[in-house]
């Protein structure tokens, strides 16, 4: 595990509209900040077991996706360390792709090597079909997303 190493992976399908939210902001994340000393900003997509091993070589997880938060389309929640965990499992068959993050953080902790520091920022999608274009709503979100990130991995440096 690298020394204090932050990984800010966005999640979901960009083919999906607002299910894309997570790797939207990630590559806005990347594009405005492409030399962050010790943060690596990954799309992790759909997920998949190849990501395991950029998780468990963190010391801290920002994990931005898509969430049913059973609010107003462009809420958003932030959900952290054990609080994250809780949110996953009960999520857990409401996953359409083949491999979960409750899945991969499962395989983390099994290993030892779950990071120390974890944060699921989730946004409450508005329209979930087939378009790369996200909801006008939900980009209005990204901003304020993207704040929240760096505010996390600020304060996590100290």
């Amino acid at each position: 595990m690298a020394l204090n190493k932050t990984l800010v992976l966005g999640i979901g399908n960009p083919l999906m509209q607002d299910d894309g939210v997570g790797v939207h902001v990630v590559q806005h994340l990347k594009a405005d900040n492409p030399d962050f000393p010790q943060v690596e900003f990954m799309d992790g997509g759909t997920l998949g077991f190849s990501l395991i091993g950029a998780i468990e070589d963190a010391t801290n997880l920002i994990v931005i996706d898509a969430a049913q938060l059973s609010d107003t389309p462009g809420s958003i929640r932030i959900f952290l360390g054990e609080e994250m965990d809780l949110f996953l499992g009960r999520q857990k068959n409401s996953s359409v792709h083949d491999v979960t993050l409750v899945d991969l953080m499962s395989i983390a902790l099994l290993s030892d090597q779950l990071p120390v520091r974890r944060a699921l920022i989730g946004i409450q999608p508005g329209v979930i079909d087939w378009s790369t274009e996200l909801t006008p709503t939900i980009k209005k979100a990204i901003p304020n997303v993207c704040n929240i990130v760096l505010e996390l991995i600020e304060k996590w440096r100290t």
